[in-house]
């Protein structure tokens, strides 16, 4: 049985959304997980500790188990990530060059069979979703500046 679809049905159970699965050298197993709110650290504790009898009983070889929050700049994995997140900024690799570029950094504007629509520098970029290589959230962490404190006079 495919890991992920053992995984996916106990975490929605649970919650959570299984955002990214990897398996790393050494025995690791890293899972990324999501929920609305966000997740806090007993969420990842709370995981954990379900997966790991869960994987006792299925008999799933593993050395060591990490669990935790996909970040801000959360990866965009499934179609439905792409339209979750429509407004925000992200950054999107492709496989093969599309218009003499294979990276892009835009405003995800929305998921129509199968192409995403990525403005960029205020110019509409369709792309197949077949094409992504990888795609992550892209916060923007400038901060607008302060108004001045004015004092007394």
């Amino acid at each position: 049985m495919d890991l992920q679809t053992l995984i996916e049905p106990t975490l929605a159970g649970m919650g959570y959304e299984l955002v990214a699965l990897e398996r790393a050298g050494g025995g690791l197993l890293r899972l990324f997980i999501d929920k609305p709110d966000g997740i806090v650290v007993e969420d990842c504790a709370r995981v954990s500790n379900q997966l790991t009898r869960m994987f006792m009983v299925e008999n799933i070889d593993y050395e060591r188990l990490e669990v935790s929050s996909p970040g801000m700049d959360r990866p965009l994995v499934k179609p439905a990530d792409f339209v979750r997140f429509v407004g925000e900024r992200a950054n999107v690799r492709l496989h093969a060059p599309l218009d003499g570029r294979k990276r892009f950094t835009g405003i995800l504007r929305g998921l129509d069979e199968g192409m995403l629509s990525l403005e960029v520098e205020a110019v509409m970029v369709a792309i197949p979703l077949t094409e992504i290589d990888s795609a992550r959230l892209a916060p923007d962490f400038e901060t607008k500046p302060k108004k001045p404190v004015r004092g007394k006079k």
